[in-house]
């Protein structure tokens, strides 16, 4: 029997998680795909937003600004590379300029350091390639940039560690509320716990029809992202946004903690929770956009392109106590800007989890610190040689786009990557230009050799997208 069942392993889910790992409680998280991260959270830009755009009054924008100040905190405890770049959200003429003086007030009132208005002589010194045509901006210094994916990991790693059991492709089928604990089956088989928390993304809505509750609606809204080479890094020093529409943040230049800078997203409807393709129509959207703040910005620059959806379910986050389900908490809609917003949802989710009468004693020993996961494209060359010498492994490079050496990709399998994305979206090691076109081959068969399966049964991101078909070394 567990305290507590978590359903869904994105960012919020493997935030609820770490915080209710500091507390002597039996909990479990329920991720219906092959690893953490690879939902909502796997899309995610990677911006730590200030809470310049959005109204005082919504609970998003509260969470947003705590969000903020708690993830330099977590990014210093679990090592994971947090830069803070600020933002700038620009206008073209004096009518926007007034609406800025509007964020300003918005963002002052919600206590946002350091933010002002900056003119066009600040913009030329410390924004050169920004279009001459932009008269002003407002500028939030605390704007930051993070790995959404290496963030999911090491929250997933740090709750292990401190006693959370985490099973993956354990999708949920059915909830049955037998009073005074909750039986939740999945694919792997039921788990019993006292008390739910429905973080699951894009399905929290399918969750809470389980539980009966029925107000709860997720629109799958897509945005289409564009990433382009490193070697446009120097194009912005910041994040650069238009002004922000009652439905969208905006396209917008964003600067990445990987180096390659990316634009985009658009902001549609979806049909489908499924729905993930890229449109000619979506990529002219974008760079029209961008051009028009950036113009250098180039469509030959790209080096990938994808969508992700969003899980919308109104104009705010929907985060609760459910009454016809007593001991179930219902975090939905979380998009823009919830991977900010996790370590405060967290903080929220357990307050809600005490006053629904769960009793929460502090461990006397709480591990929330770990090692520094090694990048050696994030490492000085003088490093470099010591590593090496300290490890050969760190001077047999993997992947060469992006300077991965063969010692990370151990690591990250024995840390519990089981798929080439995981691979990937924890070292960087195939994300280069060539898209793992030198080095996958030779990946997949140290992720065989590391796991004690063939090569065909290595997936791209689960079952279902086997790479190899047949091992003629089997012949």
């Amino acid at each position: 029997m567990f305290d507590v069942a978590i359903i869904g392993g994105g960012a919020v889910g493997t935030s609820i998680a770490r915080e209710l790992s500091r507390y002597k409680l039996l909990v479990v998280v329920l991720e219906k795909e092959e690893e953490p991260a690879f939902g909502v959270s796997k899309s995610n830009s990677g911006i730590i937003h200030p809470g310049t755009q959005n109204p005082p009054g919504l609970l998003k924008s509260r969470l947003c600004v705590e969000g903020n100040r708690l993830t330099r905190v977590i990014a210093q405890e679990l090592g994971v590379d947090f830069k803070e770049v600020g933002e700038l959200i620009v206008a073209f003429t004096e009518e926007e300029i007034f609406r800025l003086h509007r964020l300003l007030e918005d963002a002052r009132a919600l206590r946002v350091p350091g933010v002002r208005m900056v003119d066009q002589v600040w913009l030329r010194g410390h924004e050169p390639h920004l279009s001459p045509r932009v008269k002003a901006a407002l500028f939030a210094p605390t704007a930051g940039i993070i790995s959404p994916y290496r963030l999911v990991y090491d929250l997933a790693e740090n709750a292990l560690r401190n006693g959370v059991q985490i099973h993956t492709d354990s999708r949920v089928t059915a909830i049955e509320n037998t009073r005074p604990h909750f039986i939740v089956h999945t694919s792997k088989g039921p788990f019993k716990a006292k008390y739910v928390v429905n973080a699951a993304g894009l399905y929290a809505d399918g969750i809470c029809r389980m539980l009966g509750i029925t107000d709860v609606a997720i629109k799958p809204v897509k945005g289409e992202e564009f990433i382009l080479d490193k070697k446009r890094a120097y194009l912005t020093n910041h994040l650069i946004f238009p002004l922000p529409s009652q439905s969208t943040k905006g396209i917008l230049v964003i600067k990445t903690a990987d180096g390659n800078p990316m634009v985009g997203p658009t902001a549609t409807e979806a049909e489908s929770k499924e729905d993930l393709s890229t449109s000619q129509e979506g990529l002219e959207k974008v760079f029209s956009a961008v051009k028009r703040m950036v113009p250098e910005i180039n469509e030959k620059d790209i080096i990938a392109y994808f969508a992700g959806l969003r899980p919308k379910a109104g104009e705010d986050f929907i985060i609760r106590s459910e009454q016809a389900a007593h001991g179930c908490i219902t975090v939905a809609g979380i998009q823009s800007p919830g991977l900010t917003a996790a370590p405060a949802i967290a903080r929220m989710v357990t307050r809600l989890l005490r006053q629904q009468g769960l009793g929460l004693r502090r461990k006397i020993l709480f591990h929330g610190h770990r090692k520094r996961s090694v990048h050696l494209f994030a490492v000085k060359p003088a490093e470099t040689q010591k590593l090496i010498e300290q490890d050969p492994g760190y001077g047999d490079i993997v992947c060469r786009c992006e300077m991965v050496s063969a010692k990370e990709i151990r690591d990250a399998i024995l840390r519990g990557a089981t798929t080439l994305d995981g691979i990937k979206f924890r070292t960087r090691c195939q994300a280069g230009r060539c898209h793992g076109s030198f080095c996958t081959t030779r990946v997949m068969k140290m992720l065989a050799g590391e796991r004690g399966i063939p090569v065909t049964a290595v997936t791209k991101r689960g079952k279902g997208s086997e790479v190899v078909k047949h091992d003629r070394a089997d012949d």
